[in-house]
């Protein structure tokens, strides 16, 4: 029988006591416990690194494990750390707190004499479940030579969690000792003028919705002027304002993880972004009132990125009658279309590109797959949200759940009774007749889809949606008629 890695006598302990190795046999005879704690232990001591001991947990303080074994440590403030970690070894810990609502720092204090390295990563709810950090892990000098890693998490998770430490290394045998973890939470400012205070959770508060409801219906809309065309409509303007492999949406505080993206609106808008740090930067689309943060798949030609010529963002209303919609709460998210669908619609009706203007589509490209358009004519993509929410949701884990079409009758579904305004999107390329080699960062133009992240300033919402769509016409940019 091969040798277990994590018994090899030729790893060398660190020469100052207390040392791992040099306690192996000893703790080879004491039963691996299943829980050594069944809640989470607070301490009172502080490494070398360590500010403020406020939300540490003792490595130690598991619930569950796989893999883990304690020891005595030589980090400051002494007690025990965990050691014998390796590939595929987890930990879990029930009623951790993260906090309240705010920027969560997540920190885990570590020590590694293996030179093969990995990743921790920090996961709540499940061993597969949503991904709070990732901590790279390398050589730190020994195994009881610490240092923190520390992590900004993008989640909007607060409150007791459970959650799950699991590593992963090249290597089958141990590579990293863990001491403690740490959560701060950073507030954030209550927005001015805003109907619904913030930092904001997944989770509206029933009771503040429904006063922000009555307050937006009891607002008296403005006189129809100038004799508008009679369409629930207004709409932002904006261009590109960057490109990045970020999503706050899909992938919450994890810069780069995700394809490629074309950033609308929003300045700031990065892996990192909530609905506080948008609605403090700047914006590229008029009015400027709009904070939102609109993205989209990069779309290239042999290679090459080709920004849209402009996008305009439509907020409309589909639903048989208008006047019952509301804005949406601010921080709501939601995608439309999906990255992974690289084939056409059973009907060959959906999701396609078109041309826009004088002679349109002249043909197909070799695969059918973009239009051909004349040289009077541009490439236009449109892409339309849904217009009903479940009043309870900002988000939901496949960003979509929260939100529905309106049923057959042309009202929102009981189970999505609140009209928003229906987000739309029409996006337009500088091409005309050559449209080869195109391709989107997520695959083929079949993969074409859209996030939208609400960062308005609310009484400039509000009153757009009163004015406009409520009342069935359409307005302009500034929300006038």
């Amino acid at each position: 029988m091969p040798l277990d890695p994590r018994l090899n006598p030729y790893r060398v302990p660190p020469s100052r006591p207390p040392q791992r190795r040099r306690t192996l046999l000893a703790l080879l005879a004491i039963p691996v416990l299943g829980a050594l704690a069944t809640s989470l232990i607070l301490t009172t001591t502080a490494g070398a690194e360590q500010v403020d001991t406020a939300g540490v947990v003792q490595a130690e303080a598991w619930t569950a494990q796989s893999g883990a074994r304690t020891e005595n440590t030589a980090d400051a403030g002494g007690g025990k750390n965990v050691g014998w970690l390796a590939d595929g070894d987890w930990m879990r810990y029930d009623n951790a707190d993260l906090g309240g609502p705010g920027s969560l720092t997540a920190s885990v204090r570590v020590a590694a004499a293996s030179r093969a390295g990995g990743t921790i990563e920090l996961r709540a709810g499940a061993r597969d479940g949503e991904l709070l950090a990732s901590y790279p892990v390398g050589y730190t000098g020994g195994w009881q030579n610490w240092t923190t890693k520390t992590a900004v998490s993008g989640t909007r998770l607060t409150g007791p969690q459970t959650l799950f430490l699991l590593f992963k290394s090249p290597q089958a045998g141990d590579f990293v000792n863990v001491n403690w973890l740490q959560f701060k939470r950073t507030p954030t400012a209550v927005l001015p003028g805003s109907p619904t205070p913030a930092p904001v959770s997944d989770i509206v508060d029933p009771e503040q919705q429904k006063a922000d409801t009555a307050a937006f219906f009891a607002r008296r809309p403005a006189p129809v002027t100038n004799n508008p065309v009679k369409v629930p409509e207004f709409h932002a303007t904006c261009t590109v304002s960057h490109h990045g492999p970020d999503d706050p949406i899909v992938f919450p505080g994890l810069p780069g993880a995700s394809h490629d993206h074309t950033f609308l609106g929003n300045r700031s808008t990065s892996a990192a972004s909530t609905a506080e740090s948008l609605y403090a930067a700047g914006t590229t689309c008029t009015p400027a009132q709009d904070h939102s943060a609109y993205w989209i798949p990069t779309l290239y030609q042999n290679g090459k990125v080709v920004d849209p010529k402009e996008v305009t963002v439509y907020y409309g209303s589909r639903l048989k009658d208008p006047s019952k919609t509301q804005p949406f709460p601010f921080g709501l998210r939601m995608i439309t279309g999906d990255a992974k669908n690289q084939s056409d619609t059973p009907d060959r009706q959906g999701n396609h590109f078109w041309c826009a203007g004088v002679g349109g589509e002249t043909g197909r490209t070799a695969g059918g797959e973009y239009p051909v358009c004349a040289k009077t004519a541009e490439l236009v993509r449109q892409i339309t949200f849904p217009d009903c929410w479940d009043g309870v949701h900002l988000d939901t884990p496949d960003h979509k759940a929260h939100m529905a079409d309106g049923d057959h009758t042309g009202a929102c579904p009981a189970s999505h009774p609140v009209p928003i305004p229906s987000v739309s999107f029409v996006i337009a390329y500088p091409l005309n007749t050559d449209t080869s080699g195109i391709t989107l960062s997520s695959g083929n133009g079949f993969s074409m889809h859209a996030d939208f992240f609400n960062a308005w300033e609310p009484d400039a919402l509000a009153q757009r949606v009163r004015d406009c769509l409520d009342q069935g016409y359409k307005c302009n940019a500034q929300g006038t008629f």
